[in-house]
């Protein structure tokens, strides 16, 4: 945790400021260790505060490594418990709300919005997240082996998703909360394929599906991804070749990944595959992006990212094809940026029919 401080800081002496405040539950986590409805204050002499309202305030002792714990009323009482604290330091906040941006302002005239220390510290791993992180990216590859077993013609994706939670939560891995959708997985049969983010339904496996199962789960606050492409019986001759074509553009994409490679070079890597098989205009999202203590974090590994990976990153490599009203392939891995990198995932990419 003194690491990461010390790391918080660096970046925010970048942008002249000595404070920084976070409102987000993922900074204040990262910063902390407490995971809640608080606000976090790192000083530049490494002093960590949390102020928290009282229905908070036992777990926040409870959870947090080194910090001093102050409770405040919700709402205006935290804001201007804040303010005692920082009125006259250089700060910088990552808080999204109007409303207290403009309270604080008025009370600290030194005071910056940005998320960029918190985002630059935060997109390379350390050891005790990267360690996090496998164990994570294996219960996923236990349940790419669940849906191997419990798949059939006939079952209902809800009813998949019923299985697969029930296996995560044993093993203490929980929905992410992701905004833009209403389901903690994307298992998607049939044409539901065809769309990348597909809502889980209430429809039935066919003979001759491929099934797009995409399971994004959250272990300890961090998140690992990984996508699996299963077949129900015999597939069509086109779904067949699309598969071979996404497993070979994938692969292609892994091994492109090292340190100080541009991430649209990844993408390119992977793209560049899929467009000389005639199925560009298939492949209609970004190659990868970040993972972390969200689903989608720094860098994004696509044609417009500017970033160059470095060691310890953790991101994902995922192309796909989809054809509408037909069928969706995606193959996708979580892995952390090395000379040689660590593909977190170990389930088969070989097209597995059941």
């Amino acid at each position: 945790m003194k690491q990461r401080r010390k790391n918080l800081l660096k970046y925010a002496k970048k942008i002249d400021c000595d404070t920084l405040v976070t409102f987000e539950p993922e900074n204040l986590f990262y910063m902390t260790g407490f995971w809640g409805e608080a606000i976090g204050l790192l000083e530049k002499n490494g002093r960590t505060t949390i102020i928290a309202p009282e229905l908070e305030v036992g777990r926040a002792k409870d959870e947090s490594e080194d910090c001093d714990v102050i409770t405040a009323e919700r709402g205006s009482g935290l804001i201007s418990t804040l303010i005692d604290k920082i009125k006259k330091n250089h700060v910088c906040t990552d808080c999204k709300d109007y409303s207290t941006m403009i309270s604080l302002k008025k009370s600290i005239s030194n005071i910056t919005s940005s998320t960029e220390p918190f985002y630059n510290a935060r997109i390379i791993k350390d050891e005790k997240e990267i360690r996090i992180l496998k164990r994570a990216s294996r219960i996923i590859d236990e349940m790419f082996e669940i849906c191997s077993k419990k798949m059939k013609v006939g079952q209902k994706e809800s009813e998949l998703q019923t299985i697969l939670m029930t296996y995560a939560m044993e093993q203490e891995m929980f929905d992410t909360g992701y905004k833009s959708t209403l389901n903690p997985l994307i298992i998607a049969g049939g044409p539901n394929g065809a769309l990348p983010h597909a809502q889980v339904s209430q429809r039935k496996f066919k003979k001759g599906d491929l099934v797009v199962t995409d399971l994004t789960l959250r272990y300890k606050g961090y998140v690992s991804d990984a996508t699996r492409t299963f077949a129900l019986g015999k597939i069509s001759s086109q779904a067949n070749e699309a598969y071979e074509i996404v497993k070979e553009s994938q692969k292609l994409g892994l091994k492109s990944v090292k340190p100080n490679v541009d991430c649209k070079d990844v993408d390119d890597a992977c793209r560049k595959y899929i467009e000389e098989k005639n199925y560009g205009k298939y492949f209609i999202h970004s190659t990868g992006h970040g993972i972390g203590l969200e689903v989608h974090e720094f860098p994004t590994v696509s044609y417009r990212s500017n970033t160059k990976l470095k060691e310890n990153m953790a991101i994902t490599v995922e192309p796909g094809i989809y054809i509408e009203n037909k069928f969706g392939i995606r193959i996708e891995d979580s892995l952390i940026v090395k000379n040689k990198p660590i593909v977190m995932h170990k389930f088969t990419k070989d097209l597995l029919t059941i």
